[in-house]
């Protein structure tokens, strides 16, 4: 009903408060979030959720903040709440939003192929309900941001984000001020995954108050505050439907989502089309029929994160095949393979691929796991199960303000100088996934130099070219690829400059391993320094700048209209492919899970990095590990109770089961050097490969994340009990 901020305002120390008052009187600029915005920096009028901003206060020390913070007074009038999404859809349910009939915040259908005849053609049909929890990203580094008033009226902002030019959008957007005034720098990132890729009332708070007080503000986030009001991963209901024929072979889906997406849209609303994405892939589906909900409830928004509706998908999905694969009497992993879909195809939601990896990432992983013997002769108590999935290597979709083209690109710029180091400008963003050492790498073997001698200067909305940002697993493919042409740009330049000084032909020299020379005469060579140098000359002493650019263009016209509503187009220029097997004990007596080893083999083109590669998909596969038997967000009427990693059971290095890596060597044509997507993909097998391990061990199968071993433990004895002989004779 009203705010009060004056005691605020007059405490020693204070030097600036705010709240949606102050930031304008055009509320619609201030709004934000992906496609459908709906959310303000500041709670306008109405909180819908615990942890929504009303307010934030500069001061000159910390305690002297949280002081000020606790003499604002804040008057409430309590409204009725909603925090399930079958409860808030109901007739006579607390309305979150006007908009927002039923609560629905976004509603996909997708109806492709005849399903009904689909069905009728089918042998076998099932029908099943899954459950998943939710997910905190927890990065180490929590929201954080530091911001300046410059002398000439701009702002400069150092923010832990994912998307410095969405940032810069966004602030430019609720100010009502030029981009280009604000300038937004990435320093080195504690980990994003997915939470950092939007801009919150941190970001809004250090620029508005540096602005006001004409001071430099920090706001960082506390752990608990991170917990509280971090967007996470949503909880989803899956009902659905397969029909096979008696080989195996799909003829049919139907499948109906519902996800819990809190208070505002966030960036969920792109998990309810990817989801329909994966239900495509990496499986040849001719009939599907798929309805996405997403509704609004009083809880914590939840946008993206890593692996992006895909861990919610393929645990429907997997877990449904194992199923399927027992009653027909189908080893799950020939089953898979019988209906992956091969190179040259095209999904029923017009997803092409142009390579895939995925019967050989099964192979793979089988073979290093002895799977045909260990599912014939398991031990007591121990089972082995299986997971597969594909996923996306860059969205061709984007979303930025001003900007009408749907389609996602990638600029760099690339500057050599005259000791022989080159610069690389990107506007990308490395939040600890590595991305800046492969783009020095791809730009140092395009080049034929050193990768030491290539300096990567990246995420700085001032200097760099217009780049999307680090998210859909797209800074390979896409600033990779515009990496190689900014480098293939700058070494055209240089090569002629030397050519005309040799008085040869461009097409007659090389660079190899720093030195330019003739093709066919390696002892005539100039160190590449030099070649700089006289490539300078040759431009009348301005640098030797090479530019490069890439934007999928080739792959038609993306309809926006149809994919965020029916999921359908060639959502990305490539996808990866993978499989885990998983090996798993479970204690009689407890219900306790033990993962002995997960063994992963994923398809990611040509990698790169090997090295690289290995460590993202660790680090998903542990991530997804915790999703599936550990993280558990424990709610009381919206309030998470465990917020901290005391309670919120994040694993450490020493909890991280036995992970065996195989890379699936698959060249992509369109990925630089054939590279495609390593890092979220492999997140998404791992609780369905985990959960068929469970079945394959106790004959349990587990349908709802995260597996609690009490429950697992009753579903044990009811399953004892039921094959007792007393319940034998009964029947």
């Amino acid at each position: 009903l009203d705010i009060d901020t004056s005691r605020a305002e007059r405490f020693p120390g204070v030097k600036g408060v705010i709240t949606w008052k102050d930031i304008g009187s055009d509320k619609k600029r201030s709004f934000y979030g992906a496609i459908q915005p709906d959310e303000y920096p500041f709670a306008v009028d109405k909180v819908r959720f615990i942890g929504d901003e009303v307010a934030a206060v500069a001061a000159v020390t910390e305690e002297c903040a949280t002081e000020a913070l606790k003499l604002i007074r804040v008057s409430y009038e309590p409204l009725p709440a909603v925090f399930d999404p079958e409860e808030a859809m109901k007739p006579g349910a607390p309305q979150l939003h006007e908009h927002a009939e039923r609560n629905i915040s976004w509603r996909l259908y997708q109806d492709l192929g005849d399903v009904d005849e689909g069905f009728r053609q089918a042998d076998y049909v099932r029908e099943d309900r899954f459950v998943t929890g939710l997910q905190c990203h927890a990065p180490l580094e929590p929201h954080a941001a530091v911001a300046q008033a410059n002398q000439d009226g701009s702002l400069t902002l150092w923010a832990s984000t994912q998307r410095p030019f969405a940032v810069s959008w966004d602030l430019a957007e609720a100010l009502g001020v030029a981009p280009s005034r604000i300038r937004v720098i990435k320093p080195h990132v504690g980990g994003g995954f997915g939470g950092k890729m939007e801009t919150s009332a941190v970001e809004f708070s250090a620029v508005y108050l540096a602005r006001q007080t004409h001071r430099p503000v920090k706001v960082v986030l506390t752990r608990e505050e991170e917990f509280l009001i971090g967007r996470r991963r949503h909880a989803s209901t899956f009902h659905i439907k397969t029909g096979v024929k008696r080989d195996g072979t799909i003829t049919a889906r139907d499948c109906r989502s519902i996800f819990n997406g809190g208070a505002y849209n966030s960036l969920g609303i792109v998990a309810v089309y990817l989801s329909a994405l994966f239900l495509n892939i990496p499986y040849r589906v001719p009939n599907i029929r798929y309805e996405a909900l997403r509704v609004y409830t009083n809880n914590t928004p939840c946008g993206a994160m890593r692996g992006f509706g895909s861990p919610q998908t393929y645990f429907a999905v997997e877990t449904q095949l194992d199923m399927i694969a027992e009653e027909l009497g189908i080893d799950p992993a020939e089953l898979r393979i019988r209906n992956g879909l091969a190179a040259g195809e095209v999904a029923a939601n017009q997803m092409k691929i142009r390579s895939t990896g995925f019967a050989q990432s099964i192979t793979s992983a089988t073979e290093l796991t002895g799977w045909h013997e260990k599912r014939k002769r398991p031990k007591a108590g121990q089972g082995i199960g299986i997971g597969c999935n594909a996923f996306v290597s860059g969205p061709r979709l984007r979303r930025l303000p001003r900007h009408t083209d749907a389609h996602a690109f990638s600029a760099t710029l690339m500057r050599a100088h005259s000791d022989g180091n080159v610069t690389l400008l990107t506007g990308s963003a490395d939040i600890g996934q590595g991305s800046d050492s492969i783009l020095a790498q791809i730009a140092a073997e395009e080049l034929g130099i050193p990768y030491e001698q290539v300096l990567v200067v990246a995420g700085d909305t001032e200097i760099a070219p217009l780049d999307y940002g680090t998210y859909g697993s797209r800074v390979t493919m896409m600033a990779g690829n515009a990496t190689r042409s900014a480098a293939a740009d700058l070494k055209k330049k240089i090569l002629l400059a030397v050519a005309e000084r040799l008085e040869v032909n461009q097409e007659d020299l090389h660079i190899r391993n720093g030195f330019v020379g003739l093709k066919d005469s390696p002892e005539v060579s100039i160190p590449f320094s030099d070649a700089v140098l006289l490539c300078q000359k040759k431009l009348g002493g301005m640098p030797a700048i090479g530019e490069g650019f890439f934007n999928p263009e080739d792959e038609g016209v993306l309809d926006i209209k149809a994919l965020t509503e029916r999921g359908v187009g060639n959502y990305s220029p490539a996808y990866s492919f993978g499989t885990h097997v998983t090996e798993a004990e479970v204690d009689p007596d407890t219900g306790q899970v033990e993962i002995r080893k997960i063994t992963n083999a994923h398809d990611c083109g040509t990698p790169i990095n090997p090295m690289a590669v290995e460590g993202q998909l660790q680090g998903s596969i542990v991530m997804g590990h915790a999703y599936t038997l550990g993280e558990e967000v424990r709610l009381d009427e919206g309030l998470m109770l465990n917020p901290n990693f005391l309670e919120y059971s994040m694993p450490t290095s020493l909890d991280a089961c036995p992970i065996e890596i195989k890379l699936v060597d698959v060249h992509d044509p369109a990925g630089p050097f054939g590279a495609k997507e390593a890092g979220e993909g492999p997140i998404a097998p791992t609780a369905p490969a985990i959960g068929n391990a469970i079945h394959h061990a106790t004959g349990v199968w587990v349908t709802e994340l995260p597996i609690d071993p009490e429950r697992l433990l009753q579903e044990m004895e009811r399953k004892v009990t039921s094959h007792s002989p007393d319940e034998e004779e009964k029947a």
